[in-house]
């Protein structure tokens, strides 16, 4: 097993570094971050550069404009600089110190950034096959990037990590359905929407109706059960990041739950957790 005991923050320099990175990920991920605080000093703030360097790049495809495919193109060539080491940017300068300490493989990076220039060329997908696709690029790789640093203990952590990166994945596209509309963007399968009697016009209208409902289930039970395949991956990792990956899926599954109960809230608000609600998955995960 590998061990890190010694803080990452060796520097003053390196430590702001850092800072920015938690900073970023607690603002742009109140619910993915929950688990983190709960990792040791060494992959808390590892885990917070490699998250950092992942939303800077999902930022710039979120925003759509022509240019930002040229911000990608920077975002690749500063990703080549870190694994060179040489990096030029706060963010990646506390990534570049990571890289020394876990082996996060560069194509994981690189999958995301190529998911995110997806965001640029697919507005909409035909299948759940396709939409695999982009899970493979956008999710699939944050589980290996996560997993690195975690530290794996056999090569089940890698396809129960994938289970659960789909689980987080299809959850996050439940509850933005109505975030995405506002981009032009619906990633819930064309075939499901026509099969449950929906069309694109009512989602882009954020038209709630009975057959909405039925094929908001329906996606609700298909990430469910993508977290029940990925129960058993705590036991997959290394033992001081088990209780992180627990309350990962357990942060999700309560909002997934919360949109299977109100499946009609997801076209006008995000689905949301009170703090009450996280303290009790957090004593609750701690009592299991």
């Amino acid at each position: 097993m590998r061990t890190h005991t010694d803080s990452p923050l060796v520097s003053p320099a390196l430590k702001a570094e850092f800072h920015r990175c938690r900073d970023i990920t607690y603002r742009h991920g109140p619910n993915f971050s929950v688990g983190f605080r709960f990792l040791p000093t060494d992959k808390r703030y590892a885990v917070f550069s490699a998250y950092a360097f992942c939303r800077y790049a999902d930022d710039l495809a979120d925003e759509g404009n022509p240019v930002d495919e040229a911000l990608l193109e920077a975002c690749e060539t500063e990703l080549s600089r870190t694994y060179n080491g040489s990096p030029t940017h706060p963010i990646t300068r506390a990534l570049a110190r990571t890289l020394t300490r876990y082996p996060i493989p560069r194509e994981a990076f690189q999958g995301l950034i190529d998911g995110c220039r997806r965001d640029f060329t697919h507005k909409r997908y035909e299948s759940f096959e396709e939409l695999s696709i982009y899970c493979d690029l956008v999710a699939a790789t944050i589980s290996d990037i996560s997993l690195a640093i975690f530290g794996p203990l056999d090569q089940e952590a890698y396809r129960l990590g994938k289970d659960l990166a789909y689980g987080l994945q299809l959850t996050n596209i439940l509850r933005d359905v109505g975030e995405d509309v506002s981009r032009n963007r619906i990633y819930l399968p064309l075939d499901e929407l026509r099969r449950f009697g929906v069309t694109e016009e009512d989602i882009l209208n954020c038209r709630n109706s009975p057959e909405y409902r039925s094929l908001m289930v329906f996606q609700v039970e298909r990430a469910r059960n993508y977290f029940r395949r990925a129960r058993s991956l705590p036991e997959h990792v290394e033992p001081d990041a088990r209780f992180t990956v627990r309350l990962m899926a357990g942060v999700y599954e309560s909002i997934l739950e919360k949109i299977g109960k109100h499946p009609e809230r997801s076209l006008q608000q995000e689905t949301t957790l009170s703090f009450a609600e996280k303290v009790w998955i957090v004593f609750s995960s701690f009592i299991r």
